[in-house]
């Protein structure tokens, strides 16, 4: 089994996730779309927090050098992202990062984040995070994963929680809450080794 890691919105925590389950897991890490290098990148702040030296860290298919959603970065990069250069590098045990929401475009031709998630023939993880919204948000995402059919693992909840949105996107979903990351003041090796609850998957 694999697991791709897609959120709500930008900036929920989707790279924390993933370093919190490759360190849990021992499994290897790929982020198929880099937007923008400045450093740290998502791998590379992966490889920042994982304690383990025995992960792989495969490198991205599409390395783009603007902070942007990847259809822009692409065109100043004069680059053609083409979801069948997207080759999974590894059938088992594999972390798989997006890049924003299901929806971010990956080119002009329709091809979005959600497109790159069905190629890769894994499970979903879904991160969240309360907020005014957030309950459409995460919805929305989970409805158009099972509009598709593709499996969603469960949801990981990123920040404070909230008791009654939990409840009611559990309810409505029928998807699990698998985990709870709690906001903390700085994520180092030793926080995401020690003060992160573990993800019971």
């Amino acid at each position: 089994m694999n697991l791709f890691i897609t959120a709500i919105d930008t900036n929920v925590g989707k790279t924390i996730v993933s370093s919190l389950l490759v360190e849990q897991l021992g499994w290897n890490y790929w982020k198929p779309v880099q937007s923008g290098l400045e450093p740290p990148t998502d791998t590379q702040r992966v490889q920042e927090l994982v304690s383990r030296k025995d992960v792989i860290y495969y490198p991205e298919t599409y390395r783009l050098t603007q902070p942007l959603s990847p259809h822009a970065s692409a065109k100043l990069d004069n680059v053609n992202i083409e979801l069948s250069e997207f080759i999974v590098p590894q059938k088992d045990r594999l972390i798989i990062e997006g890049a924003g929401g299901l929806m971010v475009p990956l080119n002009d031709k329709g091809d979005c984040i959600i497109d790159l998630i069905e190629r890769c023939h894994c499970e979903v993880i879904v991160v969240s995070r309360n907020y005014l919204g957030s309950i459409n948000h995460t919805l929305l995402t989970l409805h158009a994963l099972q509009s598709r059919s593709l499996k969603v693992k469960g949801i990981i909840v990123v920040g404070e929680s909230n008791a009654e949105s939990e409840r009611i996107i559990q309810t409505k979903s029928k998807c699990p809450i698998i985990g709870r990351i709690p906001q903390l003041s700085e994520i180092t090796k030793k926080t995401l080794r020690t003060s992160l609850p573990l993800i019971e998957l």
